[in-house]
C-alpha cells in the first residue's frame, strides 16, 4: 500500500491547529447568547480569538495537545501493521514540528519519551475492517487531559441519586457528571454518553459518539429528544464557560445505546472540552480528502 505518513502528518496538523467549522460556529452562537460584558462572554471571546490565531499561525489550539486517538477503517487486504507504523511515524514528526506537545509519560517511571511514542496503546489506534471497495478512512481526535479527568462511569441503579435502570436514571447521572465537572473540564463541553455494554466497551462507545458533528440528529427519536433535554438542562446549571457562570455549559450531547448483560447497567460519560479537535481523512486511490 502507498506510504501515507505525510498525509497523516497533515491530518494531525489540521486537527491540532484548526478547529472544525461546526464547533467554531456553535461557540460563536454561544458568545452571542451570553450577556454583553459578562465574564462568560469574555471567556468565549478569548477562546474565539485563540482559535483564529491558531489557524492563522498553524499552532496548537490548546497547550494541552491531548491524547491522539485514531479510528481507522481499512479495506480488506490492507496491512494494519503498516498503517500503524505510518501513524506512529507521523505522530513523532508532528511532535518534532510542535503540532503536538510531548505527552507520553511512563506511568511507572515518570519518564517522558519526548516524541509521543509509548507502549502499544500510545498513540491509541482503533482498527475496523471494511469491504475491499470501500476507501481507507482515518479519523483523529485529540482529547485533552483536563476533560478526560472529569469523565465518569456510573452503575445503575444509583440509590443515592434515585437513579433507576431507565432513561430517567441515565439523565440524572449524566447531569450529575456535568455538575461534578464544573469548570474543570474547560467548559463549555460536549458530552459523549454510552448506555450499556461492559466497562470498557461503554467508555469506548462514549468517545466514538464524539466523532460526529455538533447538532447531528440521533436516528433514535427517544435518544434524540433526550440529547436535547440534557443539553438544555445542563445549560441551566449556570456553570458557564470555564466555570465563570453563564448560559453555556454544554454545547451538545451525543448518546449511544449498547446491549448489556442483565446484571450490569453502565452509563459512561466522556466529556470533551471546548477545544473539540477532530478531523478525518479519506483515501480514494491517489487522492486524499480532509474533512
Amino acid at each position: 500500500m502507498q506510504d501515507l505518513t505525510q498525509e497523516i502528518l497533515e491530518l494531525v496538523r489540521r486537527t491540532s491547529t484548526d478547529l472544525p467549522p461546526d464547533v467554531e460556529a456553535k461557540l460563536r452562537a454561544s458568545y452571542a447568547d451570553e450577556e454583553d460584558g459578562s465574564a462568560a462572554q469574555g471567556a468565549l471571546d478569548t477562546i474565539l480569538k485563540n482559535v483564529e490565531l491558531a489557524r492563522k499561525n498553524s499552532t496548537p489550539i490548546c497547550q494541552d495537545t491531548g491524547t491522539p486517538l485514531f479510528y481507522v477503517h481499512y479495506p480488506e487486504g490492507n496491512s494494519t501493521r503498516k498503517i500503524k507504523k505510518m501513524i506512529q511515524d507521523a505522530v513523532v514528526e508532528a511532535t518534532r514540528l510542535n503540532y503536538l506537545r510531548p505527552n507520553s509519560v511512563n506511568a511507572i517511571t515518570g519518564k517522558n519519551t519526548g516524541d509521543n511514542t509509548g507502549d502499544d496503546h500510545y498513540p491509541t489506534i482503533h482498527f475496523e475492517e471494511v469491504d475491499q471497495d470501500q476507501p481507507l478512512t482515518i479519523e483523529l481526535m485529540l482529547k485533552g487531559g483536563g476533560c478526560e479527568n472529569v469523565g465518569a462511569q456510573y452503575t445503575l441503579p444509583n440509590t443515592e441519586m434515585g437513579a433507576g435502570r431507565d432513561l430517567a436514571g441515565v439523565r440524572k447521572v449524566v447531569l450529575d457528571a456535568v455538575h461534578q465537572a464544573q469548570g474543570r473540564g474547560c467548559a463549555p463541553g460536549i458530552l459523549g454518553v454510552a448506555i450499556g455494554g461492559d466497562r470498557s466497551s461503554s467508555y469506548l462507545a462514549s468517545k466514538e459518539t464524539l466523532l460526529g458533528e455538533i447538532g447531528e440528529e440521533n436516528p433514535n427519536p427517544e435518544l434524540n429528544a433526550m440529547e436535547k433535554q440534557i443539553t438544555e438542562e445542563a445549560n441551566q446549571m449556570g456553570v458557564g464557560p470555564m466555570g465563570f457562570g453563564g448560559k453555556t455549559t454544554v454545547l451538545d450531547t451525543k448518546i449511544k445505546g449498547l446491549h448489556r448483560l442483565p446484571a450490569s447497567y453502565f452509563v459512561s460519560v466522556s466529556y470533551m472540552c471546548w477545544a473539540y479537535r477532530r478531523r478525518k481523512m479519506t483515501v480514494k486511490g491517489s487522492e486524499v480528502i480532509y474533512d
